[in-house]
């Protein structure tokens, strides 16, 4: 076996297609023994590539975005989709089954203050026809700390990645009301990202293989059977609370088959944070990403 070192800028089930080839077995079935882990606070994934003690991150478009508007020429490429759509919720204190998303305007929502959960969110406002700035947004730290915030009984709404919604209704805590992702559509939100010596070496070919069967896996096998494979990952998650939120990632469509960040989901990305008031100007397609490596 050869070790392959992989690094989670977050760590969530929203990532389960990168997590399920360690935990279905995919990377080992192509010689390739994974050694995880998640980048510390104050400390990018980015900067293990950069260092070498990672071959792969899981990364987001916007980061390339970042780097070009320094007027720095990115040294990494974003190879391949891991999301394609936003895997945000937003649950209330209450059951709503009326819920419109102009019921936030003058609430208290605990929410993320910046990057691109905070971008992707206030286009989704955007495109819901509300004014975000009438929202009243709790900042008060990391996914952690909103758990804990809205848990503690701050804010009538709450912007959290899965499984924290799903953990939340389960326990009484909180209902979802809303999905953010088909309010945007199809975009680039998640991705792989590597260097460029990385992506011509036969490691990447094989981690490739891998990771297409892994997609094709996410999308034909029950969502409890990929949870019993990924409890192991979360430890403080109930093993249903985790199948109901992969369950709910398969029916949004977020896991397409095709691995490749297309065209067309680049372009969605580029219009939120133009909205966002971060792009300095429309970059070209392979100035951030390239086609995978043929696996």
């Amino acid at each position: 076996m050869t070790q392959i070192n992989i690094q989670f800028t977050l760590f969530s089930a929203f990532y389960s297609p990168l997590i399920s080839m360690m935990s279905g077995g995919f990377l080992k079935e192509e010689g390739l023994e994974p050694n995880w882990s998640v980048s510390p606070p104050g400390r990018s994934a980015i900067d293990a590539l950069l260092d070498g003690s990672a071959h792969v991150v899981q990364s987001a478009l916007s980061q390339g975005f970042t780097t070009l508007g320094k007027g720095e020429t990115p040294k990494v490429k974003h190879f391949a989709q891991i999301n394609e759509m936003d895997g945000f919720f937003i649950t209330a204190r209450e059951p709503d089954p009326d819920f419109t998303w102009d019921k936030m305007e003058g609430a208290d929502l605990v929410c993320f203050k910046g990057g691109q959960p905070r971008a992707m969110f206030v286009y989704a406002c955007h495109r819901a026809g509300i004014d975000f700035d009438r929202i009243n947004a709790l900042t008060p730290g990391g996914a952690a700390d909103i758990d804990a915030a809205f848990r503690d009984g701050q804010g009538r709404y709450v912007q959290q990645q899965g499984p924290f919604p799903q953990q939340l209704q389960k326990d009484g805590v909180g209902h979802v009301v809303a999905q953010v992702g088909p309010m945007i559509g199809p975009n680039g939100f998640s991705s792989l990202c590597a260097m460029p010596a990385w992506l011509e070496t036969d490691m990447a070919r094989a981690f490739m293989r891998a990771y297409k069967k892994t997609r094709i896996y996410m999308n034909e096998t029950p969502a409890a059977e990929i949870a019993a494979a990924e409890k192991p990952y979360f430890p403080d998650i109930d093993e249903d609370v985790l199948a109901d939120c992969i369950g709910t990632y398969q029916k949004l469509g977020c896991w397409t088959p095709h691995v490749e960040i297309t065209e067309a989901a680049y372009d969605v990305t580029l219009d939120v944070f133009e909205h966002f008031g971060t792009l300095k100007e429309r970059y070209a397609y392979d100035q951030v990403c390239c086609l995978p490596p043929e696996g």
